[in-house]
Order: structure tokens, then C-alpha cells, then sequence
């Protein structure tokens, strides 16, 4: 038998709603402790340390410093993310976040570019991406199932996030608005399955000026709305595809498939890319019909923080280069909608290996 698996210590900064998802996937885990949690609600962060054996509720600046945390999760709000990673690299750390890897792209660049100064490494979600249900599909588009991969659809459609969270206001500030806050679980499973974006058109709208929150302490209060809330996008795929993005807080719902992938011999229809698994249903040509397949890649009943692990085994599948990747695409869909012109991503990225079906005990224990 070889020798264990050194424990590697985590930092959490930011405890918001979700890093409860977090903490639950890391408490079934050997593989890591969390050290200490720093959070703006000091009492927040106290609470939680109280309920994680070994942990301590610190200031940032000394979750920054102690030698205990090897890498630090950066759980906080987008427009935080930049000013985090960047304190956490000087201060010598890995750093996985949070999906956007930053508000701007300039903030993304600075991460990646001080990371790569000081030898540290950077991960980022979303690792939704790593479960059956995107892997699957990527797996059938890899073996070749649909033929040559000529395009794809990716639609989230809602009324928007003050609809259920007691504090929405970062949803609709510069950072925020639906392709941002829902883009990355889309535009990643695109480049998953057919290859980083060489161009980008896009168009915008935005259907009201506020925004009245629904539920919690703070129901009934009205917020501004700084950012376009209807975006749609035109990927150009260095592969020749060419996908159609659209994400919106301006609607009700929609009944369309999450995603769509139509290839010259099949099309393939995949489950939310914001959930880890679900069904993934292949149509080929001179078939019967839509048929289930079952699940041959992926890591089998993920949950948010499998891509951390993924990170601290030394992967790259939840890369902060594809982050960055897939915000420049993002990026790109604003600045063409405000221009009218098509743009050119200067980005790109090496698609990840695919993900072995790998069972939950094993990705647990590493």
C-alpha cells in the first residue's frame, strides 16, 4: 500500500448561501480540513467555525497568513472576487472560487498573471460540468456518436433572482445580470463538449429599470438595475460549430431543452448544466427516436466542490484558465451588443480531459 494522502487545509472566505453546499461535500471528505473561515458578518463566520472540528473564524488578512491553509475556496460576492484571489496569491496560496473567476476580465488577468509570478495555481468553478450528466454527453460527442458537431443551443430563462433571495442586490450591479450569474454553467458545457470560442456576437436588453425583492426581511424593497438583463449571444467555436446562448431575468420560463448539440450523424439534448447529473438523450440519424443514455463518464452523485477536489489532486478540469476563457466569451457578448460589432476573443483554452465514471466513494477518497 502506498502512503496516505497528506491533508490539505482549506480557508473558506465568504459564507454566503453557498457554502453550505461546500461544507457539506468537504465534511465527507478525509482529504481536507477546513482551517478557518472569514466572512464581513463576523458572527456568520463564527457560527459556522463552531460547527467544523478544527476550524477558526479569523480576519481574511490572517486566513491570508496562516500557515494552516494551503488553499483558500473564495466563497465571496463577484465584484470580491479579484481583491481575494489577489490577497491570497501574494500571500503565497492556491485559490478556487467561485464562478465568475472575476468581475472584469482586467481582474481575471491580474489573477492569472499573479498566480503565475508566485507559482501558485488557480481553479475555478463551476464543476457542475465534471458530473454524468455533461461528461456523458461530452463522452458521446468525443466517440464520434453525432458525427461532425455543427451547432448547439444553451437557454436559461427566468423573472429573475429577487423572486426567492432575501438579498439580490448584487445580481442586478455591475458583475452581476444573468449571463454572468447563470452564463458560466452554460458557456463551460459548451466549451466542454466543442472546444474553445475564437468570436463572439451578441445583443442585449433590459426590460425595467428595478426590481422588487419578494421574500425575506427586506420583501418589498425596491433595487435599481444597473446591467442589461436579456443577453444573447453567437459563439463561433474554434471547431467550426456555431452555438446560440441565451440568458435572461426578463422572462417566466421555458420548456426548451437547457442545451441542445446537433452534429451531422445525431443531435444530443443534456440535463441543467447547473446540476451534476440528469439525463442526456441522443437522436441519430436513421434512428427511432430520442434514446437515454446510460452514464459512462463523470463524477457520479457530485455536488458542488468536487471540482475543488478535482484541483487539489492536481487537476485542471475546473482550470482558472477556462474561467477566464469563459468570461472573456461573456465579456464579448456585452461589448458586441453595445457595438453591434463581432469580436474577436484573444483567450483560449485546451478542452480538459474527460472525466472517468468515477463513483462517489472513490472521488470522495481521492
Amino acid at each position: 500500500m502506498g502512503s496516505a494522502r497528506p491533508v490539505t487545509g482549506i480557508g473558506i472566505v465568504g459564507l454566503g448561501v453557498i457554502s453550505a453546499a461546500y461544507l457539506q461535500t468537504l465534511a465527507g471528505t478525509d482529504r481536507v480540513q477546513v482551517s478557518a473561515v472569514a466572512d464581513l458578518d463576523v458572527e456568520r463566520a463564527r457560527t459556522a467555525a463552531d460547527r467544523i472540528p478544527g476550524c477558526r473564524a479569523v480576519a481574511p488578512e490572517q486566513l491570508f497568513a496562516d500557515p494552516a491553509v494551503d488553499t483558500v475556496l473564495n466563497l465571496t460576492i463577484p465584484a470580491a472576487h479579484a481583491d481575494v484571489a489577489l490577497a491570497a496569491i501574494a500571500a503565497g496560496k492556491d485559490v478556487y472560487g467561485e464562478k465568475p473567476l472575476a468581475a472584469t476580465l482586467a481582474g481575471a488577468a491580474q489573477i492569472m498573471d499573479a498566480a503565475a509570478a508566485a507559482g501558485v495555481r488557480v481553479g475555478c468553478a463551476p464543476d457542475t460540468v465534471l458530473g454524468t450528466g455533461v461528461q456523458t454527453a461530452r463522452a458521446a460527442v468525443d466517440e464520434g456518436r453525432i458525427g461532425r458537431p455543427v451547432a448547439a443551443s444553451a437557454m436559461w430563462i427566468s423573472a429573475g433572482h429577487e423572486a426567492w433571495h432575501p438579498h439580490p442586490d448584487f445580481y442586478y450591479r455591475s458583475g452581476g445580470g444573468p449571463l454572468l450569474d447563470m452564463g458560466p454553467y452554460y458557456l463551460t458545457a459548451l466549451v466542454q463538449l466543442l472546444g474553445p470560442v475564437s468570436a463572439v456576437s451578441g445583443a442585449s436588453s433590459r426590460s425595467r429599470d428595478s426590481r422588487v425583492i419578494a421574500s425575506g426581511p427586506r420583501a418589498g424593497e425596491r433595487i435599481g438595475v444597473e446591467v442589461d438583463t436579456h443577453l444573447t449571444g453567437i459563439l463561433h467555436h474554434t471547431g467550426g460549430a456555431i452555438s446560440t446562448v441565451t440568458m435572461s431575468f426578463d422572462g417566466v420560463a421555458s420548456q426548451s431543452p437547457p442545451i441542445e448539440v446537433h452534429g451531422i450523424e445525431g443531435s444530443l439534448v443534456l440535463p441543467d448544466p447547473n446540476l451534476f447529473g440528469g439525463e442526456v438523450l441522443l437522436h441519430r440519424r436513421g434512428g427511432e427516436g430520442w434514446e437515454a443514455l446510460p452514464p459512462s463518464a463523470g463524477f457520479v452523485d457530485a455536488s458542488r466542490g468536487v471540482g475543488l477536489l478535482d484541483f487539489i489532486d492536481g487537476g485542471q478540469r475546473a482550470s482558472g484558465a477556462m474561467a477566464r476563457h469563459v468570461l472573456e466569451i461573456m465579456d464579448a457578448v456585452a461589448q458586441s451588443a453595445a457595438s453591434g460589432a463581432r469580436v474577436p476573443l484573444r483567450t483560449s483554452v485546451t478542452r480538459p480531459p474527460l472525466v472517468p465514471l468515477t463513483p462517489a466513494a472513490a472521488w470522495r477518497r481521492g
